[in-house]
């Protein structure tokens, strides 16, 4: 395969040239490499590296009816990604040991479209399974700072989490961390409505928690990664500790970027989120930190639930999560981020973070993995344009500029103009190693 005559954001910059694939690899980025072979003709396209969204819930096995690996690795082709890491909940069971973790590859395995990588859990009680998590390939391990919705993934006390951050640097691996101070988040009974909920969670819940993960971090010579920070004061704290010297990585979400909380209070349940959508202010100060480089990487946590999980008159009882690992790059394309800084966000960054060798760039000996978009292309997002298994969004409605036009996993496509063009096929891809599993 080469494709011809397409804009291409390398690592070094956006040019115009062509790309030639051989057994799955990028074997050659030039002008003039068309000839004889299977050509994709990429004039006025751009060709960005495969997204790899670090952060979602395709709750398989045990919730496949919520989303499941087929579906939603379908919709995350249709936004251009080519690999996502699976989070331990909200499968069933949660990927907290040994058997878990075996289940779920293999579920996952039948299922996805794309790639595939899968967080461990740390809970109380489950030190003692990390170790053979890290054998199986995870990713990294997870673990929450308040609670998590789900009792058979309960949250983290600051002895757990720093004892887990202790294994996880013994084993070199990251931990992950939804950074809340459960002590400041304000329990179901103090009011029933929208507002009641966002005045519920401050952002000084979760600036305090970044600090507090931060601090265990570093006495426990951790690698960390702060999961969908929300304000622009809690990516301020997480900076702070980088500066003195805490290895922490810095994930943002595009629902944060985009929406605040006036558009929780106008649309309900569908946009229903923790931590939750903040005020313009700490929005446009999210915003700017991204334009700055100062965000590492921005992952959909896409969190979908059925139709029924979201109605109930009280909002604290609504689940809570944003489906949206469709419109990553779609949302990108509208914060005034360009081509080079998109593609560090969602594939170089992720990559490197963790350990993806061959993944996250276009460059020769890199994995054929890439997206072609019509960056000049307008489109509408509908239910019917949704791959997800449920068409509840927030950006049902919103009007966005670049369309993906092909997606291409390891030089095979998935995904070309609104269809499906394969299904299964993934492969699971473990931390810190060219191995990938067939």
């Amino acid at each position: 395969m080469i494709v011809c005559g397409g804009q291409l954001v390398t690592p070094e910059g956006v040019v115009r040239a062509d790309l030639a694939v051989e057994d799955g690899r990028i074997s050659a980025i030039a002008p003039e490499l068309c000839g004889d072979a299977h050509e994709i003709d990429a004039r006025g396209l751009t060709v960005f590296p495969g997204l790899i969204d670090v952060h979602v819930h395709f709750n398989e096995p045990g919730r496949t009816e919520w989303e499941g690996a087929a579906s939603g690795s379908q919709a995350l082709a249709a936004g251009g990604g080519t690999m996502y890491f699976d989070m331990p909940l909200n499968s069933s069971p949660c990927t907290v040991g040994g058997a878990e973790f075996d289940a779920k590859r293999a579920a996952l395995e039948r299922a996805s479209l794309t790639d595939f990588a899968l967080w461990g859990g740390i809970v109380p009680g489950n030190r003692g399974a990390l170790a053979g998590l890290a054998e199986r390939g995870v990713i990294g391990f997870k673990a929450f700072m308040a609670d998590s919705g789900l009792p058979e993934f309960p949250r983290c006390d600051d002895l757990t989490l720093y004892e887990g951050m202790r294994e996880a640097a013994r084993l070199g691996l990251p931990v992950a961390v939804h950074a809340e101070n459960t002590g400041l988040v304000r329990p179901m009974g103090t009011g029933t409505g929208v507002r009641d909920y966002l005045d519920s969670r401050p952002v000084l819940a979760e600036v305090e928690a970044i600090q507090r993960a931060t601090l265990l971090a570093s006495e426990a010579g951790a690698k960390l990664h702060i999961v969908h920070i929300s304000s622009g004061r809690g990516v301020a704290a997480a900076l702070e500790a980088r500066a003195r010297g805490v290895d922490v990585s810095i994930e943002t979400c595009p629902h944060y970027l985009w929406f605040t909380e006036e558009d929780m209070e106008r649309m309900g349940a569908v946009a229903k989120c923790a931590p939750p959508l903040r005020p313009a202010a700490e929005r446009d100060r999210l915003r700017a930190a991204l334009l700055q480089g100062e965000i590492d990487i921005v992952a959909s946590d896409h969190s979908p639930a059925p139709l029924q999980m979201k109605r109930d008159e009280n909002f604290f009882r609504v689940w809570g999560g944003i489906a949206g690992v469709q419109s990553t790059l779609a949302v990108l394309s509208r914060t005034g981020l360009l081509a080079c800084p998109i593609a560090r966000v969602t594939a170089e960054n992720p990559a490197r973070r963790f350990g993806l060798a061959n993944k996250g760039r276009l460059a020769v000996g890199c994995d054929a993995d890439f997206a072609l978009l019509d960056l000049e292309a307008e489109f509408t997002v509908t239910r019917a344009s949704l791959f997800q298994r449920h068409g509840l969004s927030p950006y049902v409605g919103s009007t966005f500029r670049g369309a993906v036009r092909r997606t291409v996993l390891r030089g095979e496509t998935i995904f070309e103009n609104g269809k499906i063009t394969r299904h299964g096929g993934g492969r699971m891809i473990e931390h810190a190693k060219t191995r990938v599993h067939p």
